[in-house]
């Protein structure tokens, strides 16, 4: 049986998550139901990760077995013809039967935005974080890179993570003015529950000088999420993209795009 890889992009604005829930409207259920009307028969998709309620993707990576023979145009085409305009197929791909979108990503790379202005956004209302007063983004990144390494993130970390363990390797945490914006790029073999929004809810607080940079280091020793900042609003956490070995030939980044109003 065939196993095809996809590349997604979708405004999480109007869902539930990524994960298929019976009583709320996910990514995962309405993609499936489109391609299952191209494959004709149910679909079952393996994603890379699970973006909560309100988070976007730019590159979000899955899989599924299929019996239906398609050019991969016609996965591309067909999917989004029946699904709604959130969410967009960018790609196909025919994978190794044992590729596995999750298992096989050695890291997953998110990107939050914060816009600090005076005013309320509009057009960008569910696609940044707004935050009223303008942040220092020198201190912001000079406390990010305590964070850099492997740690026990138990203090970025939800009550309701079910991971067997606190243990992530940070491999990049950047905090940069972009025009209006402060952006944080991020890069890890695997995140907890709502780590990236917990991070990003810190660092603000040291971006707006009520803690220091060396707050956040002694947070992270001391393992206790109470002792944190605030999980960050998801409006402005996007999904980017995850890495794989390059044996697979997945066309990852090829389509990806940066957050509205991001340099490319």
């Amino acid at each position: 049986m065939p196993r095809l890889a996809l590349g997604i992009e979708y405004d999480g604005s109007a869902f539930a998550g990524w994960q298929f829930q019976s009583h709320a409207r996910s990514v995962q259920g309405d993609l499936q139901r489109a391609l299952a009307q191209v494959a004709d028969h149910p679909v079952e998709l393996t994603a890379a990760g699970r973006t909560d309620a309100g988070v976007h993707a730019l590159e979000m990576v899955a899989h599924f077995d299929t019996t239906a023979v398609r050019p991969l145009h016609a996965w591309m085409l067909g999917a989004n013809a029946n699904v709604a305009a959130e969410i967009s197929v960018l790609w196909a791909h025919v994978v190794p039967d044992d590729f596995h979108a999750r298992h096989h990503a050695t890291a997953r790379r998110y990107h939050y935005r914060v816009l600090d202005r005076r005013m309320r956004p509009a057009l960008e209302r569910q696609r940044v974080c707004w935050i009223r007063h303008e942040l220092d983004v020198t201190r912001m990144h000079e406390a990010a890179q305590a964070l850099v390494g492997h740690h026990d993130f138990s203090a970025f970390r939800a009550s309701e993570c079910q991971s067997p363990t606190p243990v992530r390797e940070l491999m990049e945490l950047a905090v940069e003015r972009n025009g209006p914006y402060v952006d944080l790029r991020v890069r890890a073999n695997a995140f907890l529950h709502h780590m990236v929004r917990n991070i990003a809810g810190s660092l603000i607080l040291v971006g707006r000088g009520e803690r220091t940079a060396e707050w956040l280091s002694a947070v992270l020793l001391g393992r206790d999420r109470r002792e944190a900042g605030p999980t960050a609003p998801p409006d402005g956490l996007y999904f980017v993209g995850a890495d794989y070995p390059a044996g697979f030939g997945l066309p990852s980044g090829k389509l990806r795009r940066p957050p509205t109003g991001a340099a490319s």
